[in-house]
């Protein structure tokens, strides 16, 4: 008998989100990788793998590659559109309110989809509009827009939602704060929240929050990026890894359903892809280890605090 035969479904989990009759699995597929020219086959492989949630934005530059992967899948009649569940992102420089539909139609063209599930604001910074993703000033300063605040943006999504092509809408990259004063604002509320999210940064304040809201936390980095210090080379993940007969990047994700979050992994490695997906629910035990006895505390990526993504390199 196969592993696959006993798998405990952990990984099938799924949230219900707050708005809609629309529900997210918690195992999620990011798509940012450094060559574009890997997006269709590694979307391919994780849509085989057994990935049903597509993490997708504006920013990465290359939604028309997985638009390619979809679409095949789709018209194969392998999987049914309501099966899936897409996400994308409006980048920094459409957060005026007049930007935001054009931004939002162009994603769905090159995603070649007729709706989106979850529409997130990329970052609360908004950016000088226009065609350059990355605006800058003769010093290499980022130019923000001071003409348009995030709950403005805020409500040109909720038109979005209004109209009937979104399902829903979130946040990306937000502190508490930020979140919360939209929160308070809002006529739609947000549905989803991703942020940068492991054992080392697990956001218990921001979860807590999300609960009480029904909003879901979608982790980003859940395996700490390959960044050092190394998560999945932390001596309580490893220590449970031989115990339960997982890897270590199984016990991080695990770690993260069990706990309420939902996750993105991105690979283009197709046995690392299938590595991401497979994941079984750890004993209670693991859970308080991982709770109690990681002290690390690290944010590997700097964009809360600019709006420009980008992981922080501390140590070659």
């Amino acid at each position: 008998m196969s592993y696959e035969a006993f798998h405990d479904g952990l990984r099938d989990t799924r949230f219900a989100l707050n708005h809609g009759a629309v529900d997210m699995p918690a195992v999620g597929f990011g798509t940012l990788f450094r060559d574009l020219g890997v997006t269709t086959q590694a979307v391919t492989d994780a849509l085989d793998a057994g990935f049903r949630h597509f993490d997708c934005a504006e920013r990465y530059r290359n939604e028309e590659n997985v638009g390619v992967a979809l679409k095949a899948t789709l018209d194969a009649g392998k999987i049914r559109r309501e099966d899936l569940f897409i996400t994308t992102k409006l980048w920094n420089t459409n957060h005026r309110p007049e930007r935001v539909q054009p931004a939002f139609e162009a994603s769905c063209r090159r995603l070649q989809v007729d709706y989106i599930d979850c529409y997130l604001i990329h970052t609360p910074f908004a950016f000088q509009p226009g065609d350059n993703q990355d605006p800058r000033d003769e010093q290499g300063n980022v130019i923000y827009d001071s003409g348009v605040t995030l709950i403005e943006t805020w409500r040109a999504l909720e038109r979005l939602v209004d109209e009937g092509r979104c399902r829903s809408i979130g946040l990306s990259d937000v502190t508490l704060p930020a979140l919360q004063a939209i929160v308070a604002e809002a006529r739609i509320k947000p549905s989803v929240v991703q942020v940068e999210s492991h054992p080392y940064l697990p956001e218990w304040e921001l979860l807590e929050f999300c609960e009480a809201h029904g909003i879901i936390l979608l982790a980003f980095a859940p395996l700490g990026h390959g960044m050092e210090p190394n998560v999945l080379q932390d001596v309580v993940i490893t220590g449970i890894a031989r115990r339960v007969q997982k890897t270590p990047a199984q016990v991080a994700l695990a770690w993260a359903v069990q706990r309420g979050v939902a996750f993105l992994t991105t690979s283009a490695t197709p046995s690392h892809i299938r590595e991401n997906f497979d994941i079984s629910t750890l004993p209670q035990r693991a859970m308080q280890e991982i709770k109690e006895e990681i002290t690390t505390r690290i944010r590997f990526n700097s964009v809360v605090e600019t709006g420009v993504p980008g992981f922080i390199p501390r140590k070659k």
